[in-house]
C-alpha cells in the first residue's frame, strides 16, 4: 500500500469517531459509503501478463458479502470494469472471504469481507499509462442489519513499461 492510502486508512476512523460526538436526540447518520477504495499508481511489464491490485477497506463495524455469499438472498461483491484501449483484462480474482455468524443465529455462517481486502486484476497492456474505470457493487451489513446495495466508482491507473 502506498503511504497516501495508509494515511487514509488511519485518518478515516478518527474522522468517523469525530462524527459520533453529539447528543442522544440527534438521529443516527449512516455513512454514504461503507467501503473506501485506495487508487494506487502501479507499474506492469508491457506486453506480458501482469497483475494490478485494487485495495479496499470496509469501515469498522461493518462487513460486506464476499463475491460468493452463502445464500442466494445475499448480494455478492462484484467489480464491473469498462474496456480500456490498449488493455486486455482477464477475469477479476477475488480474495477468499471470512466466515462470519450473527449472535442471533450462530449456526449460520456467512462469507464476508471485513477490514482491508485486495482484488487482483490480471492484464496484458501496451506500453504507456492506462486507466480502467469500473464500479464495485456491494451490500454492507453490521451486527444487526443489512443495508441497501451500494455502488463505488473505481479507477485503476497503471503504467506498462
Amino acid at each position: 500500500m502506498t503511504s497516501s492510502f495508509a494515511g487514509l486508512l488511519i485518518a478515516l476512523p478518527v474522522a468517523l469517531a469525530a462524527q459520533q460526538v453529539g447528543n442522544l436526540d440527534t438521529p443516527v447518520v449512516k455513512p454514504k459509503s461503507y467501503v473506501v477504495y485506495g487508487a494506487d499508481q502501479q507499474n506492469v511489464v508491457a506486453g506480458k501478463r501482469s497483475v494490478v491490485e485494487l485495495h479496499f477497506r470496509v469501515l469498522d463495524g461493518y462487513h460486506v458479502n464476499s463475491h460468493t455469499p452463502k445464500s442466494e438472498l445475499l448480494i455478492p461483491t462484484r467489480i464491473e470494469l469498462q474496456p480500456a484501449t490498449g488493455v486486455k483484462a482477464e477475469a477479476v480474482e477475488y480474495p477468499t472471504g471470512t466466515s462470519y455468524s450473527f449472535s442471533f443465529d450462530p449456526t449460520e455462517k456467512l462469507d464476508v469481507y471485513t477490514g482491508t481486502f485486495t482484488v487482483r486484476l490480471p492484464v496484458v497492456a501496451e506500453a504507456g499509462t492506462h486507466s480502467v474505470d469500473g464500479t464495485l457493487r456491494y451490500q454492507a451489513c453490521d451486527h444487526a442489519a443489512c443495508y441497501p446495495p451500494k455502488s463505488l466508482p473505481v479507477q485503476v491507473i497503471f503504467t506498462a513499461k
